[in-house]
């Protein structure tokens, strides 16, 4: 879709206003209007907290408008001019393929493998590629709306999130280790600079899956307990009631349950808090009648049984639509309780299930030990010491033993509550320390393992929310979620899902969705660099969050692509070498479809650029300065958008100009070039100017 004026944005903005039809249980969430006291986030009185099984953000989501899905534009480079849906299983290319719930069984599709190892191999430290190859076929199967019309409709009702990622690239267990205590490394080894192994950090399942059955005999337990505080003792210590809702003997052995690996709740005894609120059997009926009785504690965490966890092979997205249409059911069934509670449901990781998105990262290791990147603040501590060589896959060579501990792939994450309403998208920067460290926002507590590059490069989820509301429109109420299990015997009578042997590029729905405000200020300048033929790029962070820049160079895809992790009001800079008289080819890409790609067949042969953003009057200030010996002659234009006409700009050798590129015709949205005879510059992204927006228009066009 181009369009060229703001009427044409707005008039295709109309249909993010349009009436859905939702899950009863989804219909009474969003009939009931935030009780507005304070108009801030101390009106949330509960937090309740569900994360399910091993699903990834474009399995699920892809298709979906106005995310970023398989219509994104701004992706990683693979060899061959390949894109990155053209994965690789070692002897094919296989784009992801549709799993066909009408005419296969695709809705139990088989799992796929999620350790440490294979997850490692498949990221490939951000190249990407090979993904079938470590994960098998069934890797890049993806559902459609009317495959999993709930999850459909929950993201469409209230908040979805297109950039949170699980916080280690591996299993459940590590990753549900972050989720209850705020890391999967001992955060003091950390702060001393160390890289943990092993012995004090949770690279693959272990530590988690119990034996035994409570109260008698009691769990025995595997691997040595971690010794850091958990976010229960955090709350229990400051006096913040919580519980979590379980049935203790059918949790899948205790996987569900990140706390189980922590020294606290293994040597917790009845009649500790511990114990009492985190180790008892409490069902979703208690659930329910603590909600009735107004006596739900401040943070609560629910806990599926395995049949209902919506893990691949275990369990399905029906069985999960009906497991969390019951907690709804339980958090609405007292308007005054559901008008001041939270309620998060997120995936511990993405099984072995593709997702396009590069997670944001710490730098990796070169092979001759120096990082491929940069941060403005110290990264010791941040990366799993794999000393004896024994979690990463005997082909992957692309890095040595010392990895970054996350974050990993995109997975779900929806934020339902009556102040995060409407059908918008958020695409700060998640993972799954966010979630504590919303609690921390709201009851002003520290979760002290939450390391500082979580801290600088992650949000806390409050954006997602507008706690001035005081009322909204109420959805129609239709046929809920139950029911799962008859629908599923049936499913399953039909022919076996297989991966096809080829397969087309996806589609993503097109249309337009509320897009929350991010805190995103950020630039790239660029400059020919100290020596002849170099360029050097200048990462600029103007805005209230940090963020981490990807750099691929094209014409070394061979390499580690570089990370820069660049805090808030903070700049670093890097340059790169020309190759092999090619010149350079740069593709920077960040959050939400920023992106900053520069290819020339000298430095010189493109101007020296910045590009600094005008909030009041809505453009792109650019200045353009021309390093060679002779003058220049440079066209600014190639508007995706089709909203700014292309012109012609001349400049003196050693000369300057100013230029500004409007925005304020296509919802603050830009994608542009700037070319010359030796090269060109692309720049694309938006402008925050602390306002809501829409999604990108070009999204699926």
């Amino acid at each position: 879709m181009v369009t060229n004026n703001r009427r044409d944005f707005l008039k295709a903005a109309g249909v993010l206003g349009a009436a859905a039809s939702f899950p009863a249980s989804i219909g009474r969430a969003l009939a009931i209007p935030a009780r507005r006291v304070t108009g801030t986030i101390r009106d949330v009185k509960h937090v309740v907290i569900l994360m399910q099984e091993n699903r990834s953000f474009d399995h699920y989501f892809g298709t979906l408008k106005g995310v970023r899905g398989f219509g994104d534009r701004h992706t990683v480079p693979l060899p061959d001019g390949r894109t990155v849906w053209d994965q690789s299983n070692g002897a094919r290319v296989l784009p992801p393929f549709h799993l066909d719930t009408e005419a296969t069984n695709a809705m139990k599709v088989p799992g796929t493998p999620h350790s440490f190892a294979d997850a490692q191999a498949a990221w490939n430290q951000g190249n990407f590629g090979l993904w079938p190859k470590y994960k098998t076929d069934y890797s890049m199967g993806y559902f459609k709306r009317e495959d999993i019309p709930f999850q459909f409709a929950l993201a469409e009702a209230f908040t979805i999130c297109d950039a949170y990622h699980c916080s280690v690239t591996s299993g459940t267990d590590p990753n549900r280790i972050v989720f209850w205590s705020g890391s999967s490394f001992d955060p003091r080894e950390r702060a001393r600079g160390v890289n943990c192994r092993d012995d004090k950090s949770e690279p693959n399942n272990l530590r988690c899956w119990i034996k035994g059955a409570l109260p008698e005999p009691g769990y025995t337990y595997a691997g040595n307990a971690l010794e850091w505080a958990t976010i229960p003792e955090v709350l229990e210590q400051q006096g913040i009631g919580w519980r979590i809702y379980q049935d203790p003997n059918d949790n899948w052995t205790g996987a569900m349950h990140g706390g189980l690996a922590f020294e606290g709740f293994r040597t917790c005894k009845p009649g500790d808090a511990l114990y009492e609120r985190g180790m008892r059997h409490w069902s979703l009926e208690q659930l329910e009648q603590d909600v009735k009785d107004g006596t739900l504690p401040a943070v609560s965490w629910v806990l599926p049984p395995r049949e209902w966890s919506e893990h691949p092979s275990a369990s399905t997205p029906i069985e999960g639509a009906e497991f969390t249409a019951r907690v709804l059911d339980a958090l609405t069934a007292n308007p005054e309780v559901w008008a001041s509670t939270v309620f998060f449901q997120t995936f511990d990781e993405n099984d072995g299930l593709f997702d396009h998105v590069p997670p944001p990262a710490p730098p990796s290791f070169n092979k001759d030990g120096t990082l491929a990147g940069k941060a403005t603040f110290p990264l010791d501590g941040e990366y799993f010491d794999d000393h004896e060589d024994k979690y990463t896959s005997r082909d992957d060579a692309i890095t040595g033993t010392t990895r970054p501990w996350g974050l990993g792939p995109r997975v779900p994450m929806y934020v339902v509550s009556p102040w995060s309403k409407g059908g918008w998208v958020n695409s700060e920067a998640f993972d799954h320390t966010s979630v504590g460290r919303f609690l921390e926002a709201r009851f002003g507590v520290t979760i002290p393992a939450i390391s500082p590059w979580h801290r600088a490069m992650c949000g806390d989820l409050t954006s997602c929310f507008d706690f001035r509301m005081e009322a909204d429109r109420a959805f129609p109420q239709l046929p809920d979620a139950t029911g799962s299990k008859e629908a599923l015997a049936l499913h399953l009578q039909r022919p076996r899902i297989l991966p096809p042997r080829a397969g087309a590029h996806p589609s993503q729905e097109p249309g337009l969705r509320r897009s929350r405000a991010l805190p995103y200020v950020l630039h790239v300048d660029a400059a020919p660099g100290a020596t002849a033929g170099s360029v050097t790029l200048r990462f600029v962070n103007e805005g209230k969050a940090g963020a981490v820049f990807h750099v691929y160079d094209t014409h070394r895809l061979d390499r580690l692509p570089r990370r820069y992790c660049v805090e808030a009001g903070k700049a670093l800079a890097d340059t790169w070498e020309p190759h092999e008289g090619q010149g350079f080819d740069l593709l920077v890409l960040g959050p939400n479809g920023f992106r900053r790609s520069f290819t020339a067949d000298r430095a010189d042969a493109l101007p020296a650029l910045t590009a600094r953003y005008d909030v009041k009057d809505k453009a792109l200030v650019l200045a353009l300065s021309n390093p060679a010996s002779g003058p220049a002659e440079l066209t600014v234009g190639g508007d995706q958008y089709g909203a700014n006409p292309p012109q012609t700009v001349r400049i003196g050798a050693g000369a300057a100009q100013h230029l500004r590129w409007p925005v304020a015709e296509t919802q603050r949205w830009y994608d542009f070039a700037i070319t010359g005879p030796g090269g060109s510059v692309r720049l694309a992204g938006r402008l925050e100017d602390g306002g809501h927006g829409v999604s990108d228009p070009l999204i699926a066009a």
